[in-house]
C-alpha cells in the first residue's frame, strides 16, 4: 500500500467551485488512504472521489455508520438517538420505513401553496426592509425552516424562536477562530433549548395528535417508536432542512448571478426551473461529503483493501463535478436533462427530504426571480463569507440589492 496523501481537497472550497486538487485527485486515483487537517475531519481515512467507487460504498451496508460517543440527546443540539443518519439496518430500515409514506411526492406536492405563500411572505420582508438585505436571513433559512414546523405540526408562531435556538447552536467556528468558552456554552444552551422544544412538542402530540407528521407516527407506531426516537426525527428532519435547504437557497441564486448567461435563460424560459433546480443542486451539491463510514469486515473496493475498522470518506462533490458519465465537467447548464447526480446520496442513506428539497428550490427560486429580476450580490465578491465550518456548505449571510 502506497503512503497516504496529505490533502484536505474534500473539505475545502473556492467559492462555490470546488479546489482543483480534487478533480485532479478523482482523475489520478479515485480511492485513496489520506492524512487531512481539518475543521470537520482529521487524521488518516480512505478517500473515495470517483462514481464507481463512491457508489459501491455508499450501496454497501457492510460500512457502517461510525457509532456515536453516547446514544442520547441533549448538548449542543446534536442528537443520535431517531437520527437516522447514525443508524445502520435493521433500526435504520424500521425507521425510514415508518418516515417514508410521508415523504412520497403526492403527499409532498400537498404542502406547494403553503409553500409559495410563505415564499412571498418572505420576499414581502425583505423588500419592505430595504436596501441591501441579507438574503439568508430573511429568506433563504425562513422557508425551510416554517415549512419543517407545519410538517411536524409546530404552532407559526414558536417557529423563529425555534430556529434561531437551531442556528445559534451550530458549532460555529468563527471562519476557523477558535471558540472561547463563553460562546461555546451559548451555543450549548442554544442546543439544549431546541432539543427540549422538540421533547415538549412530542409528548403534546402522544396526548392530542393532530394531522402532522409526528402525529402520524404516534397513531400508525405509536407502541414501536419511542419519545426519544420521535425527538430525535423531529430534530433531525428540522435541522436539515434549515442547513440543507437553506443553504441552497442562498447558493443557487448567487451562482445564476456568476453565470448570467443561464440566469438570462431560465428568466426567459420559465419552464426550465425542474431542470434548472436540479443542475444548481448537482452543480453545487452542498452537501459535500457523505458522513464517515468505517468498514465493517474486509472489503474490497476498485481493487483496494479496505480493512475492517477503517474510515471511508466519500466526496460527493468530485462525483458531480467531474466523475458523472456524460457531464462535462465545470459546466453549469439548466438545460440538462439528468445528470445522475449524487448530491443526495445514495443507497439506503438516500435524502429522504430530497423531494420536498427540490419543491421548496422549485417554488422559492422563480418567486425570487420575479419579484427582483435585477437582484445583485452587494458586496464584492471576496467580501461573501463562505461557511467552511459544518458538513453543510454556504453562506451564512449574503447582502443582495435589487
Amino acid at each position: 500500500m502506497s503512503k497516504p496523501i496529505n490533502t484536505a481537497a474534500h473539505i475545502r472550497r473556492n467559492g462555490i467551485e470546488p479546489p482543483p486538487e480534487l478533480a485532479r485527485i478523482s482523475a489520478e486515483t479515485p480511492l485513496v488512504q489520506v492524512e487531512a487537517e481539518g475543521l470537520l475531519f482529521s487524521g488518516r481515512h480512505w478517500l473515495a472521489t470517483g462514481y464507481d467507487e463512491v457508489r459501491a460504498i455508499l450501496g454497501d451496508n457492510r460500512f457502517k455508520m461510525l457509532p456515536p460517543a453516547q446514544a442520547k440527546l441533549g448538548g449542543g443540539g446534536q442528537v443520535e438517538v431517531g437520527n437516522l443518519l447514525q443508524y445502520d439496518p435493521p433500526d435504520h430500515t424500521r425507521l425510514r420505513k415508518m418516515l417514508t409514506p410521508e415523504f412520497t411526492l403526492r403527499r409532498i406536492r400537498r404542502l406547494e401553496p403553503f409553500v409559495a405563500e410563505i415564499a412571498e411572505d418572505c420576499l414581502d420582508a425583505l423588500e419592505s426592509a430595504g436596501q441591501p438585505g441579507d438574503l439568508v436571513r430573511t429568506f433563504a433559512v425562513p422557508i425551510p425552516g416554517l415549512v419543517g414546523c407545519a410538517l411536524l405540526g409546530v404552532p407559526r408562531d414558536d417557529a423563529a424562536d425555534l430556529a434561531r435556538n437551531f442556528n445559534a447552536s451550530r458549532a460555529v467556528a468563527n471562519f476557523g477562530n477558535r471558540i472561547d468558552d463563553r460562546e461555546r456554552e451559548r451555543q450549548r444552551a442554544a442546543g439544549n433549548a431546541f432539543v427540549t422544544y422538540m421533547r415538549r412538542l412530542v409528548r403534546q402530540k402522544r396526548r392530542t395528535p393532530g394531522d402532522d407528521l409526528l402525529s402520524m407516527l404516534i397513531r400508525d407506531h405509536g407502541a414501536d417508536i419511542t419519545d426519544e426516537e420521535l425527538t430525535g426525527t423531529a430534530a433531525t428532519l428540522m435541522g436539515s432542512g434549515i442547513e440543507n435547504v437553506g443553504g441552497m437557497l442562498a447558493l443557487a441564486p448567487l451562482a445564476l448571478l456568476q453565470y448570467p448567461d443561464q440566469l438570462a435563460l431560465l428568466m426567459d424560459r420559465p419552464e426550465l426551473i425542474d431542470r434548472a433546480v436540479e443542475e444548481l443542486i448537482r452543480y453545487l451539491s452542498s452537501v459535500p461529503n457523505s458522513i464517515p463510514r468505517y468498514a465493517g469486515e474486509n472489503l474490497r473496493v476498485g481493487g483496494h483493501l479496505i480493512k475492517t475498522g477503517e474510515l471511508v470518506m466519500c466526496s460527493l462533490l468530485a462525483v458531480n463535478r467531474s466523475q458523472l458519465p456524460g457531464v462535462p465537467r465545470d459546466t453549469l447548464d439548466i438545460t440538462r436533462e439528468n445528470s445522475g447526480h449524487m448530491a443526495f446520496g445514495h443507497g439506503i442513506h438516500h435524502c429522504l427530504g430530497a423531494s420536498l428539497a427540490r419543491m421548496e428550490l422549485r417554488i422559492g427560486l422563480p418567486a425570487l426571480l420575479r419579484r427582483f429580476p435585477k437582484l445583485r450580490v452587494a458586496v464584492p465578491p471576496e467580501e461573501i463569507r463562505f461557511r467552511t465550518w459544518t458538513p453543510n456548505y454556504g453562506v451564512d449571510e449574503l447582502p443582495v440589492a435589487w
